[in-house]
């Protein structure tokens, strides 16, 4: 079969299941078992999305970089002679070799191990051998993706045209800023892989409906587990609360899908812990130094979401950052991030093993159901069921998701 086949062959298959999706419903077995949909998946949609690859605490002098991987796709992320930031595709403009294949370190410039051409560290080609008197090197640089830098959140996509980020960030900044993002560094990651489809683990983090039978230690904290129990009085007294400590509660929730496919999904909440609990700990107390200008614990978490592919947890002394990175079709990383304060000093200010505690097992509980949730779609018995009303989430993860696998390129 030859390649026009193939492609007319994916086309009508996208298409059909396309036509087929009904609104409310979860998505049929082929868009997590077909292979054609998930190379489409990183062409369309992760191509075409702002991803967060890391936080500027990575990168504290020039020369400093990191990759971010994800599909067949590897980008450098590295800070120039000039203090930018920037992002290329780990690709060279020769035969299309790996440039750089360590996942993080400094580099005075990037040198290409098959032929030696040697690019600067803001991108440009500085030398190739033996290419003789009519070469321009100034064709030749590496290719650049889109950067934007969100209180020290590093955020990179590789469309030329990519979705409209601003006006997002544009309303959520004033509710962040309070945290001094800016002035975090990462305490801990922690990876947690899982044999699924990246939109599972996607899909699982977009609900609470599973919340309260499959996290019993997150159950016992996290009022949001069930709607009867964020109660009028118990968000009118964390409001108040909030705003004696600094903070705005002010719901951001922005589902900007229409036509028009440059827009994205922004949301922002703050939302009760139970009573005794002051933050995400196994005891409920304190467990690293307050973020930013906080003056105190409100007794409440922070919902952060910048695009479908973004999410963070802000509680008042720490911040979890989430990343479902797909790897191969039923391969996903997920990836868990734990932020502390810039100057919070390990075993003095806090305790990494009670900082990581909940979202570990947390994390363990969600590689297991995910991981059941594939082998269920996986039977050619399964069928797409409805949505409960706990599942908003997964609805607007479904309308940026098929806008795009649809879209011309």
């Amino acid at each position: 079969m030859n390649s026009e086949n193939v492609s007319l062959n994916t086309e009508i298959e996208i298409s059909n299941l396309f036509k087929d999706h009904a609104d409310g419903n979860c998505l049929s077995r082929s868009f997590y078992t077909s292979r054609a949909i998930y190379e489409r998946d990183i062409e369309r949609f992760w191509n075409a999305s702002w991803i967060w690859v890391g936080h500027t605490s990575q990168l504290p002098n020039a020369g400093d970089f990191f990759l971010f991987e994800y599909g067949n796709e590897s980008i450098i992320i590295v800070r120039d002679r000039d203090k930018e930031i920037n992002a290329f595709l780990n690709v060279c403009k020769h035969r299309g070799s790996r440039i750089c294949l360590e996942q993080n370190g400094n580099r005075r410039v990037f040198v290409c191990p098959y032929h030696a051409w040697t690019y600067e560290l803001n991108g440009d080609l500085r030398s190739a051998r033996e290419m003789g008197p009519n070469f321009n090197s100034g064709k030749f640089s590496l290719l650049k993706a889109n950067v934007r830098i969100f209180y020290g959140l590093i955020f990179v996509c590789t469309a030329n045209i990519p979705p409209n980020i601003e006006l997002g960030l544009g309303k959520l900044a004033p509710l962040v800023a309070p945290f001094q993002l800016e002035n975090l560094k990462i305490a801990h990651t922690a990876t947690y892989t899982v044999p699924a489809n990246w939109k599972l683990a996607v899909e699982n983090y977009m609900e609470c409906y599973h919340c309260g039978p499959s996290h019993k230690e997150y159950a016992k904290s996290h009022s949001i587990k069930d709607p009867e129990h964020l109660t009028k009085d118990l968000i009118n007294a964390l409001q108040e609360k909030s705003l004696g400590v600094g903070l705005k509660t002010e719901v951001i929730s922005l589902n900007t899908f229409s036509d028009d496919v440059s827009k994205m999904d922004f949301y922002h909440r703050r939302y009760p812990l139970f009573e005794g609990y002051l933050t995400g700990s196994r005891s409920g107390k304190p467990i690293a130094p307050l973020l930013g200008c906080l003056s105190g614990f409100d007794g409440g978490a922070t919902d952060l979401q910048v695009g479908i592919l973004n999410n963070f947890l802000i509680y008042s002394d720490y911040m979890v950052g989430y990343r479902f990175i797909p790897r191969e079709l039923q391969k996903t990383d997920m990836e868990i991030v734990w932020f502390v304060k810039a100057d919070a000093v390990e075993d003095k200010h806090y305790d990494k093993t009670e900082l990581t505690w909940l979202w570990d097992v947390t994390s363990q509980d969600d590689e297991r159901i995910i991981r059941l949730n594939q082998e269920g779609v996986n039977s050619y018995f399964y069928s797409p069921g409805p949505l409960s009303t706990m599942e908003w989430g997964i609805s607007a993860f479904y309308a940026d998701y098929l806008s795009k696998l649809v879209t011309d390129s």
